[in-house]
């Protein structure tokens, strides 16, 4: 059994990667668009900044969120002064900071599913008299959703493992910003804490497998489906 401290870290962690996906899974598909569709200056520039989350250090992304949204940073400073938002070890920053890791994991499932689109269903619509909008919500969007879906889930999953740019950004607050993966670290700083860190991480191993799967079984039925319409 998990004490109440234990569970709130495993409420925290779900918390925080699904709010990071929701805040990331729009401007997703939009990067993922530009860089499938779009011709212009500076998109090799753009795809290797949405890609920098995954070569550099997590704790160098924390970093640069802290400098960026702390409260004396250029962003961070007019949100706490002028409207009271505060991100900086809160649990709104962690969701920030996962948001920033496992963004460029939803771009690449999307752009994925892009690339994989016949171009021929929306030249067809095209040629019906569909408009842009209307081609892209009843042919390129539900055609992407298996990519959607997949990206989100991962991401969801990825996030439930992020450590080095929430405990820079956000800190280890217990109840606050303390994820699974902090109360991990946490755990195996304190004599005897061996068999809670043994429990925690038998738990994030678990939701980690469960969200993989999930992920390919979900985007796998989707798929069925869309080929059977």
């Amino acid at each position: 059994m998990l004490s109440p401290e234990e569970w709130e870290a495993v409420r925290l962690s779900l918390s925080v990667s699904l709010r990071a996906v929701a805040f990331s899974l729009p401007p997703a598909i939009l990067v993922a668009l530009a860089l499938a569709r779009g011709r212009f200056p500076g998109r090799t520039l753009l795809d290797a900044v949405v890609h920098l989350p995954l070569v550099v250090p997590p704790v160098v992304t924390g970093w640069a969120l802290l400098m960026v949204f702390g409260l004396r940073g250029p962003v961070g400073a007019p949100l706490a002064e002028w409207f009271g938002i505060r991100l900086a070890f809160t649990s709104a920053g962690a969701a920030l900071a996962t948001a920033v890791m496992t963004f460029p994991l939803i771009v690449r499932a999307i752009r994925l599913s892009l690339d994989g689109l016949d171009r021929g269903l929306e030249e067809a619509a095209a040629t019906l008299g569909a408009g842009r909008l209307d081609r892209f919500l009843t042919v390129t969007l539900p055609m992407m959703a298996p990519g959607i879906l997949s990206g989100a889930v991962v991401a969801f999953a990825a996030g439930l493992g992020e450590f080095g740019a929430i405990i820079t950004f956000a800190s280890n607050v217990p109840g606050e910003t303390q994820t699974l993966p902090l109360a991990i670290y946490t755990a195996t700083q304190v004599p005897g804490g061996e068999a809670t860190a043994a429990r925690l991480a038998g738990i994030a191993f678990a939701l980690a497998i469960t969200g993989l799967l999930s992920a390919d079984l979900l985007s796998r039925r989707l798929a069925r489906l869309l080929g059977r319409a």
